[in-house]
């Protein structure tokens, strides 16, 4: 049989030690994802030292976010549900259907990113004044954003084929997408912003052309006739069952992004209302909000080595190692979101510097971050424990503490607070849902490993 149909089963995750098999499977995707994560915060530090206009400009950037959130959530239901159908049809040895999978995701890209792209451009001044913008902002917002829309499809197929080709068997590939991604953005943006003078909208043109460069790269990759899942005519016929399998297994995660979204809508607007100077207020919370996304990126990238050890292990009812797996993970995440704790409580003045010389906008983000990450440490649990719960099938758990967060918790307490404290209760409100949701995580948790217990019990009874 064909080398490249023919398939080993991993089975040294059910026998080698979990700690390696951590750090083996989850090694590359820290890589990709921390990559990813600095892909975004370049673009801040870059714009923040814009001469005379960087603090605004920084709090011009900071109210795309929910765009960029929105158009990441259609992307992720394409994306990810895309890639999910992908893998289950190499899993079945159905390599016929597979390709089609491949040809209708690159198709339905197409198809999203056009229609995003499209109608936010139509209604973009509105929107954009709408997720927070403010007469002094707009013009910055509105600058990055146009190019970045017109740049969509490009945006959509890079994150869409970077899924197909993990799914498809190359995750280092897939990695080495981000990075190449990432160091061509850091040679383009200071050319482009500074060199050729374009500002804002010189940072939006690095991120798409590094975007197109990469894409290309892909493309060739997946365009190889001898490898098994390759682009080629005929595939990109949608057809209707695959386009309703792909959606319906992208909704989880086009859910938790447009929560994402709404969030930052209802943080940069309450901040807009109860700050003195709201521009400075959107603006350091968009330097906090890219200080922890890192850190978060990272604890992702863990969690993304554990699925297949947990998968595997609790398939093959090898509940020890399924145990041991998520908590030396917990430990680990523990330990990477506790390095963002000390970062941003101890030395966040020299964070700040990085992306602004503005003395008041330095201040705010100061406070920012010590407040935003009072109960960091947290996180990594909480991240941790709601991918496990993915692991092992559990998905309405999974998806409810995802969701908790962001809808149940945070959103009331942000509209609550502030009525009492003003913008403090802003900040305040996410330690206060970040602690709460860690009790939830935990109660489902201890949950879980009862239900488990129960059930080993009656096994061995009916053994």
């Amino acid at each position: 049989m064909n080398s490249n149909i023919e398939r080993k089963v991993p089975t040294e995750l059910g026998t080698e030690n979990v700690g390696k098999l951590i750090m083996q499977y989850a090694i590359p995707a820290i890589i990709a994802q921390t990559a990813s994560s600095l892909y975004h915060m370049i673009d801040s530090i870059f714009i923040g030292h814009i001469p005379e206009v960087g603090a605004l400009a920084i709090s011009g950037l900071a109210t795309t976010f929910p765009f960029m959130n929105l158009s990441a959530a259609f992307g992720a239901m394409v994306g990810v549900g895309g890639a999910t159908q992908l893998s289950v049809r190499l899993g079945q040895r159905d390599y016929e259907s597979a390709k089609t999978i491949l040809g209708n995701l690159v198709t339905l890209n197409i198809i999203v990113g056009i229609l995003f792209a499209g109608i936010s451009l139509i209604f973009l001044d509105e929107v954009l004044i709408f997720f927070g913008a403010s007469e002094s902002t707009l013009p910055y917002a509105r600058a990055f954003m146009e190019i970045i829309l017109y740049g969509n499809i490009i945006t959509h197929l890079y994150l869409g084929i970077n899924a197909a080709l993990r799914a498809s068997g190359h995750p280092k590939q897939s990695m080495y997408a981000t990075i190449l991604t990432v160091c061509m953005n850091i040679i383009l943006a200071p050319i482009f912003i500074y060199v050729l003078d374009w500002g804002i909208r010189g940072a939006a043109f690095a991120t798409i052309l590094s975007q197109c460069i990469t894409l290309a790269w892909q493309i060739k990759l997946l365009s190889n006739p001898e490898e098994l899942l390759h682009l080629q005519p005929g595939i990109y016929k949608l057809k209707g069952n695959i386009v309703k399998g792909i959606l319906a297994i992208g909704m989880s995660p086009f859910f938790i992004n447009v929560a994402a979204c709404l969030v930052v809508i209802i943080i940069n607007k309450g901040l807009r209302t109860y700050s003195s100077d709201g521009d400075i207020a959107i603006a350091a919370y968009g330097i906090s909000n890219r200080i922890q996304f890192i850190f978060v990126m990272v604890v992702l990238g863990l969690t993304q080595g554990m699925q297949p050890i947990v998968g595997y292990n609790y398939g093959a009812k090898r509940h020890s190692r399924v145990k041991e797996t998520l908590k030396l993970t917990i430990f680990w995440a523990t330990i990477i979101t506790t390095l963002g704790f000390v970062i941003s409580e101890f030395i966040p003045g020299i964070v700040a510097r990085a992306f602004t010389t503005e003395e008041s906008l330095i201040e705010h983000s100061i406070k920012a971050m010590r407040i935003m990450s009072i109960f960091m440490p947290l996180i990594g649990f909480q991240l941790v424990t709601t991918n496990f719960f993915q692991s092992v099938g559990k998905v309405k758990k999974s998806i409810f503490l995802s969701l908790t967060r962001q809808m149940l918790l945070l959103i009331p307490l942000l509209v609550i607070l502030p009525l009492f404290i003003g913008e403090d209760g802003v900040w305040y409100s996410m330690p206060i849902s970040d602690v709460i949701a860690a009790l939830l995580t935990v109660i489902l948790l201890v949950q879980q490993f009862k239900e488990w217990k129960k059930e080993n019990i009656e096994e061995q009874v009916k053994g």
